[in-house]
């Protein structure tokens, strides 16, 4: 079904926590990190059949960059069209090529116990909508600033996304579409994935 209102809900996604939200083809959905530097985890599914999901590995064969970028088609792995990269607000400071984080990447890092994370975050997100699923996809980090070196090295500089950045995503079909800020704060030398002060929230809004 095509989106034929105007209406705009807005909703704030709390630091290190995650929110789903049904997207209509036709309507666009907003994630903006008010405060700055704060990465958005960013998962797709068709609404009809949630084994069908956003590929951010598919997508870089289709687009030959590793990073999103304004008018990308965002593809399946059915390497079906799910959104258009309508706008972007953050200079292209995206990533495709960072796994969520999860329990076993923390405790990689030296952390003892429970960790809140983005595998997890989206897991209780799906469960809420109803739509337990099973594996955890490559999401699109928006707002994260990686970088390749020529000997091949993955490197995360500091963030420099400034508050109040943005990006803007089009549905191509009806979506349910999941936003996790990023619970990442260890002191990890070369790694600062967000702001110094830790995770902060992000605004979602669908029109």
């Amino acid at each position: 079904m095509v989106r034929t209102d105007a209406v705009t809900t807005e909703h704030i996604v709390p630091p290190a926590e995650g929110r789903a939200y049904r997207v209509q083809k036709g309507a666009h959905i907003r994630i903006e990190t008010p405060y700055g530097a704060q990465a958005a985890d960013f998962f797709a599914f068709n609404a009809e059949n949630v084994e069908e999901c956003l590929s951010a590995n598919h997508t870089w064969v289709t687009t030959f960059n590793v990073k999103p970028r304004e008018d990308d088609t965002l593809i399946s792995q059915f390497r079906r069209p799910m959104l258009k990269f309508s706008k972007d607000g953050a200079n292209g400071v995206h990533d495709m090529m960072i796994a969520a984080c999860d329990q076993f990447r923390y405790e990689f890092f030296g952390h003892v116990g429970h960790h809140a994370s983005c595998a997890e975050n989206l897991h209780i997100a799906m469960r809420r909508m109803g739509q337990p699923i099973n594996s955890v996809p490559q999401p699109v980090n928006f707002f994260t600033n990686t970088r390749i070196e020529e000997d091949g090295s993955f490197v995360s500089p500091p963030n420099p996304v400034s508050p109040g950045a943005f990006v803007e995503l089009e549905a191509l079909i009806d979506l349910i579409c999941v936003v996790s800020s990023c619970p990442f704060d260890l002191e990890v030398d070369g790694w600062p994935i967000n702001a110094e002060g830790g995770p902060s929230e992000l605004l979602v809004s669908v029109s």
